[in-house]
C-alpha cells in the first residue's frame, strides 16, 4: 500500500495531494483547493508571484481599448525586466541555473517568475530576502516551490502552437527572451567558468610543487 501511494503522489490519481501545485507550483483553487498542497520547507526553486507585467495584456485606453505595443517594443520591455531579475539573483543569492517567466493570464500564474538556483541554500536565502523587499512599488512575494523540472511544468501544445486555453491554460506558457540576451546571460557564466576552472588548475599546480602534506591541506580550502 506504502508503495502504492508513493507511486501516485502528485499525480492526478493521487485524491490526496493536489497535482498542479506538485508539478506546477500553482493552484487556480488557491487555499479553496479540495487536495493538498504540500509547500517545500527545501528546494532548489523559488516562486516570485505576479510580479512581471506585461505591456500587452495591461495597457488599455480609458475606453477599455488596447494600446497597441509592437511585438518588437514588447521583446525589449520583457528582456529589460528579465535581465535584470536574473542579475540581481546572480549577484544577490547565487548562481542560477534556469528562470523562466509565466505568459498566462490566469491569476495563479500570471507574471510569475521561477528561479531555480544551484544550491537550496540560495533559494532559502533568496525568499527570506525577497520577502522584505518591493518592487516597481509593490511588496515581493516569494516562497519555496515543488517545482524542479520545468519540462512536466509547461504546456506542449502552447511550446508547438497548438494550445485551444489560450493564457488561461493551468500549465505554464513560458516566454522566451530573445536570443541575444540568451548568449549574453549564459556567455557571461561560461566565462565565469572557464576563469574559476582555470584558477583552480592553477592553486592546485601551486600546491603540488609544495609537496603532499602541504597539497592535502590546502585543497580542503579551495575546492
Amino acid at each position: 500500500m506504502a508503495e502504492y501511494l508513493a507511486s501516485i503522489f502528485g499525480t492526478e490519481k493521487d485524491k490526496v495531494n493536489c497535482s498542479f501545485y506538485f508539478k506546477i507550483g500553482a493552484c487556480r483553487h488557491g487555499d479553496r483547493c479540495s487536495r493538498l498542497h504540500n509547500k517545500p520547507t527545501f528546494s532548489q526553486t523559488i516562486l516570485i508571484q505576479n510580479i512581471y507585467r506585461n505591456p500587452q495584456n495591461s495597457a488599455q485606453t480609458a475606453d477599455a481599448s488596447r494600446c497597441a505595443v509592437s511585438d518588437v517594443e514588447m521583446q525589449e520591455h520583457y528582456d529589460e525586466f528579465f535581465e535584470e531579475v536574473f542579475t540581481e539573483m546572480e549577484e544577490k543569492y547565487g548562481e542560477v541555473e534556469e528562470m523562466n517567466v509565466c505568459d498566462n493570464l490566469g491569476d495563479h500564474l500570471v507574471g510569475n517568475v521561477y528561479v531555480k538556483f544551484r544550491r537550496e541554500e540560495d533559494a532559502e536565502k533568496a525568499v527570506m530576502d525577497l520577502n522584505n523587499r518591493w518592487f516597481n512599488g509593490q511588496p515581493i512575494h516569494a516562497e519555496l516551490s515543488p517545482v524542479t523540472d520545468f519540462r512536466e511544468a509547461c504546456c506542449r501544445q502552447y511550446e508547438m502552437g497548438e494550445c485551444t486555453r489560450g493564457g488561461f491554460c493551468n500549465f505554464m506558457h513560458l516566454k522566451p527572451i530573445s536570443r541575444e540576451l540568451r548568449r549574453e546571460l549564459y556567455g557571461r557564466r561560461r566565462k565565469r567558468f572557464k576563469n574559476h576552472f582555470k584558477s583552480k588548475i592553477l592553486v592546485r599546480v601551486v600546491i603540488a610543487s609544495r609537496g603532499f602534506r602541504g597539497g592535502r591541506e590546502c585543497r580542503s580550502m579551495v575546492s
